[in-house]
């Protein structure tokens, strides 16, 4: 369960939580498996790994505007560049991709993420526990 450095013995997992500029409710289902993807491949040029990933949409909607990480990372590795990185490599991808969301959403400004993002240790509860969470987020409040 723990992974090994060359001077460490270590388990860093982080939750992450990145919100859509503006809260536009900007996430399809077809963007969403694109962020999955294009996060998937950036985490492993960091040699890190994406373990839960999920879209929250709200009950009347189909769409979302914020995204859950659960990510396993290195020591070595910054969270906040490494955080900076995704953001900025997925805001291009997908813009690129969807060139349409700039338009509708952004005012055809280059944007996609917030500025701001949550970050937290996983620390407190189990693996497990989060990531039932991060899988439940589509699923309305009954």
């Amino acid at each position: 369960m723990y992974n090994h450095g060359f001077r460490s013995v270590y388990r860093l997992n982080a939750h992450i939580v990145l919100v859509v500029k503006y809260r536009r409710k900007a996430i399809n289902a077809e963007i969403l498996n694109s962020l999955k993807e294009i996060i998937t491949d950036t985490l492993k040029k960091w040699d890190c790994e994406l373990l839960e990933f999920n879209g929250v949409r709200v009950a009347s909607r189909r769409e979302a505007d914020h995204v859950h990480l659960l990510i396993d990372y290195k020591p070595d590795k910054p969270l906040s560049t490494l955080i900076g990185n995704i953001k900025t490599v997925s805001s291009r991808l997908i813009r690129k991709e969807f060139p349409w969301l700039a338009k509708k959403y952004f005012y055809n400004k280059p944007y996609f993420w917030t500025g701001a993002y949550f970050v937290a240790s996983c620390g407190g509860v189990t693996v497990e526990q989060l990531k039932n969470y991060v899988e439940n987020q589509e699923q309305p409040k009954q």
